[in-house]
């Protein structure tokens, strides 16, 4: 059972999805995504793979409640598409065992679900997005992501894609190439600047190891980035999360969202895709919560200074990686 309930006091959709209790929790003897499962090819290099316990769906699963006219209550079918990105068939492996050669074509992958995904007009926004770790809730080590199919814009990316458009209207500028060039001549945020790609510490980072990745070229989603561009970002991201493994001597819990414009419509106008990493450990040892403030009030507290941060990461950098 599925489906998306209005919060009437934030105004914001909640997905109830049920039957996602029932889903496995870290199998010891036995992985649906690996080759031979009977679920994926017994042979595959990338493979998408779709959701078994999706929160959105096509079609959808019937609902449960049905708010009568009038009522402060409001309740929608959970339309829409959840996908499995497996990124290679060793269960062992993860994003930084991966050659090069073979995240080009995770890359393509993920161009190509990103395209196909809104050639269906219900579909309002796609988010391409990694949990990596026990910590974050994956449920399933072996190495993959996912792609969320949404029938309404979420409030983050939302939020986001309003005020870029409002100062894209105002200015006639990109608000995020503005961001890059302040971050770039300030210069203390900066983790890397190379290769087409400039990755920083945000300068109000909730996450104190948090770093957003930037294309330098403005380019609003994955559609359009060129092969060359599609394999330096896939080397840039490696050289990302071999600098935090630099630092963290382990394999580490993050998340890496990826916020692009819709490839459609004035929704997204002035919006610069970029990749958000949001490690979830404060130190090499403890975990950043969510906590009472954060929850409670919606206004994160860093342990940290951003700047602070980055030198660390800076002073561990990894080599590029082609």
């Amino acid at each position: 059972m599925s489906e998306l309930r209005r919060d009437p006091l934030r105004g914001e959709w909640v997905v109830t999805a049920t039957h996602r209790m029932e889903r496995p929790q870290m199998p010891d003897e036995w992985c649906p995504f690996c080759p031979g499962s009977g679920l994926v090819p017994d042979d595959y290099d990338v493979y998408l793979y779709s959701n078994d316990f999706p929160s959105f769906a096509s079609p959808p699963p019937p609902m449960s409640v049905s708010p009568g006219p009038g009522s402060v209550w409001d309740a929608r079918p959970s339309w829409g598409a959840c996908d499995v990105v497996l990124y290679h068939p060793d269960h062992d492996r993860d994003f930084l065992d991966i050659d090069m050669g073979h995240l080009v074509k995770l890359a393509a992958l993920w161009q190509k679900r990103y395209l196909e995904l809104f050639q269906n007009k219900r579909v309002k926004y796609v988010l391409i997005f990694e949990n990596s770790g026990e910590e974050i809730g994956v449920t399933i080590p072996h190495p993959h992501g996912q792609i969320y199919a949404f029938p309404l814009v979420p409030p983050v990316p939302g939020a986001e894609m309003r005020r870029a458009k409002s100062f894209k209207r105002r200015t006639g500028r990109c608000l995020h190439c503005r961001l890059i060039e302040e971050e770039a001549r300030d210069g203390r945020r900066m983790v890397f600047d190379e290769n087409g790609w400039a990755a920083f510490v945000p300068f109000a980072a909730r996450w104190p190891y948090e770093v957003h990745l930037y294309p330098r070229r403005c380019a609003g989603h994955l559609g359009e980035l060129s092969y060359e561009e599609l394999r330096t970002m896939m080397s840039a991201i490696k050289r990302l999360l071999a600098t935090y493994r630099n630092y963290y001597q382990r394999a580490f819990p993050y998340m890496m969202l990826f916020h692009q414009a819709p490839p459609r419509g004035s929704v997204g106008e002035g919006t610069h895709m970029h990749i958000e990493f949001c490690p979830i450990r404060r130190s090499r040892e403890k975990l950043k919560y969510r906590a009472g403030c954060e929850t409670g009030a919606g206004i994160f507290i860093n342990d940290s200074h951003p700047e602070e941060k980055a030198a660390e990461l800076r002073s561990l950098l990894a080599g590029p990686h082609d």
